[in-house]
């Protein structure tokens, strides 16, 4: 299992920061498997989310992020030792891909904001094609996660829940073989159809532990 001493040691800190500033319940843990190449597909609503996708199990997770978090030279060194790397957002950055294909294909995990961008409202945006790109491209499954405050927004001393769904294989997405924009589009959407189921769930327990 590949994870940076950096990676290794801000999770030992966060875990008991997180339990104490957020009541999280996680459901579905057992859905990300111990080895393997998997996408982790998941809402964003917050900073905060990439702790919380990497608190609740224990392999490192890559992720796509933002090149603007890369500027400063030494929080660029820092992203990138937690797992991140830039992304140019809205150009088709094909370099992002091959490294996002390059961490898939080492048998890590890659996490993937399919909405491209944080939800300032908590609703849910429209879901990006890279995911689809990377899963059709690699031959690799996606797990949808979703991350589910109980007042819409991510804040201290409240209950989120943190739902993970089963693996969806490429052929369940309509992935395999030769397929165009439309496919990724429509295994989008799909994605994000199973993440909004998640949230329903979570939405119910919220309902049933007012």
């Amino acid at each position: 299992m590949k994870r940076s001493p950096l990676y290794v040691i801000g999770r030992l800190l966060l875990i008991p920061l997180f339990k104490l500033l957020f009541f999280y319940k996680i459901n579905g843990r057992e859905n990300i498997p111990k080895e393997g190449a998997y996408i982790i597909a998941s809402n964003h609503l917050s900073n905060c989310d990439p702790v919380l996708l990497g608190i609740i199990q224990k392999r490192q997770i890559f992720y796509m992020a933002k090149v603007e978090l890369f500027k400063n030279p030494v929080m660029g060194w820092i992203y990138r030792h937690l797992g991140a790397f830039p992304v140019t957002r809205g150009a088709g950055d094909g370099k992002a891909i091959n490294e996002a294909e390059k961490i898939v294909a080492e048998g890590n995990l890659l996490g993937i904001f399919i909405e491209g961008t944080r939800s300032k409202t908590g609703e849910f945006l429209r879901p990006r094609s890279g995911a689809s790109i990377v899963a059709s491209q690699m031959n690799v499954p996606v797990i949808p996660v979703c991350i589910t405050p109980k007042k819409k927004k991510i804040r201290a001393f409240q209950k989120v829940c943190v739902s993970v769904g089963k693996p969806l294989s490429v052929e369940e997405l309509g992935l395999s073989g030769e397929v165009g924009g439309e496919a990724y589009r429509a295994a989008s959407r799909m994605i994000m159809g199973e993440i909004q189921k998640l949230r329903e769930k979570d939405l119910e327990y919220f309902g049933a532990n007012v």
